[in-house]
């Protein structure tokens, strides 16, 4: 080919062009694949934030399904907790309702009666099988199967009450109500100073005359509003108690401290020597258990007694992880059984043992 025609060819990588004139031959492959790749890129960058957004909203819609179950399953327990403990205080005034009427020819309260013999935790369903007679309990009683319920009934004038401090409309204090008080701290250890503050505190309360006047508590456990300290409420609680209105001691069912410390001449072998007696066989008057004891006439109607008018109901239901415990004070008046407070915490049992 000569230099000329040569010259009119077009340049390789060129082809010609219709209209005349060259145009350039068409990208390669893989440069074509490059200008495409920032496409696929971010295609690929939307499809992974879908996904996350569509798992985000999946997990967040089970989460709140899981949290309204666990919501709806915990207000389901509670209220079959308050029907189950509210039944268990029912019962309990049943109890003492009978027993009342077991005594009506020979009123006496002492701790071999039914009413004083602790439920230990048992199986809710056991219950509810002896009741219907059978053996097993059915799949319609499934949600009962881990309830467990506990409790017991407590003479609250096995005890020594506080607001014996006071007596009188004007609430005096006197050395002769003072004095079982003294006795029982001396007993546990405790300073005499501490009973003068107590009583001091309950009649700033009980007249409630001036605005800086403390709140008048309900339970021993409350009389750290009295300036009491922890430590010296847990030591005194298993024998005082707070009631509506003085008591006398039942020396059927109180502890040898308390006995010992109601009467100022009784030493503390006698005391311990009347709970023995009374355990064998119940005392039934206080003239029998002054001459039980070589004592005669050392009880008297004013502090002490064989009967009890106030009882405090424990119950205690373990529901699977969930526990629920109520105490009430319950009044007791022949035949009349009522409640005049109840309240809920996790007291447990008792730990101090009775006598």
């Amino acid at each position: 080919m000569t230099p000329c025609v040569a010259s009119l060819l077009p340049p390789k990588g060129t082809t010609p062009s219709p209209r005349g004139g060259t145009r350039l031959a068409s990208l390669t492959p893989a440069a074509s694949r490059a200008q495409r790749s920032p496409q696929h890129g971010a295609a690929l960058l939307a499809a992974m934030l879908t996904v996350v957004l569509v798992a985000t909203l999946a997990s967040a819609a089970l989460w709140q399904q899981w949290r309204d179950v666990e919501i709806e399953t915990a207000e389901r327990n509670r209220v079959q907790a308050n029907w189950l403990l509210l039944g268990a205080q029912d019962w309990s005034r049943v109890v003492l309702q009978e027993d009342s009427r077991a005594n009506r020819s020979n009123p006496i309260d002492h701790l071999g009666e039914p009413w004083a013999v602790p439920l230990q935790e048992a199986r809710l369903s056991t219950f509810l099988a002896a009741k219907n007679n059978i053996s097993q309990v059915d799949d319609g009683m499934a949600d009962v199967q881990d309830a467990f319920l506990s409790g017991e009934i407590i003479d609250l004038q096995s005890r020594l009450n506080l607001l014996n401090l006071l007596s009188g409309q004007d609430k005096k204090i006197s050395e002769e109500d003072l004095l079982p008080f003294m006795r029982l701290f001396e007993r546990l250890g405790l300073p005499g100073s501490t009973v003068m503050q107590i009583a001091t505190a309950l009649q700033q309360a009980s007249l409630n005359k001036s605005q800086s006047a403390p709140l008048m508590p309900r339970t021993v456990g409350q009389l750290g509003w009295l300036g009491i300290d922890a430590r010296t409420i847990a030591r005194i609680e298993p024998y005082v108690t707070l009631l509506p209105q003085r008591t006398s001691v039942n020396i059927n069912t109180a502890s040898a401290e308390v006995i010992w410390a109601s009467v100022t001449d009784l030493d503390w072998a006698r005391a311990n020597q009347l709970v023995q007696l009374r355990n064998t066989s119940p005392l039934k008057s206080l003239n029998a258990a002054g001459t039980a004891i070589g004592m005669a006439g050392a009880f008297n109607s004013s502090s002490h007694s064989v009967i009890t008018e106030y009882f405090e109901a424990r119950g205690r239901l373990r529901l699977g992880e969930n526990i629920l415990s109520q105490r009430s004070l319950i009044e007791r008046k022949s035949m009349n059984v009522n409640t005049l407070w109840q309240e809920r915490a996790d007291w447990g049992m008792p730990t101090v043992p009775r006598p």
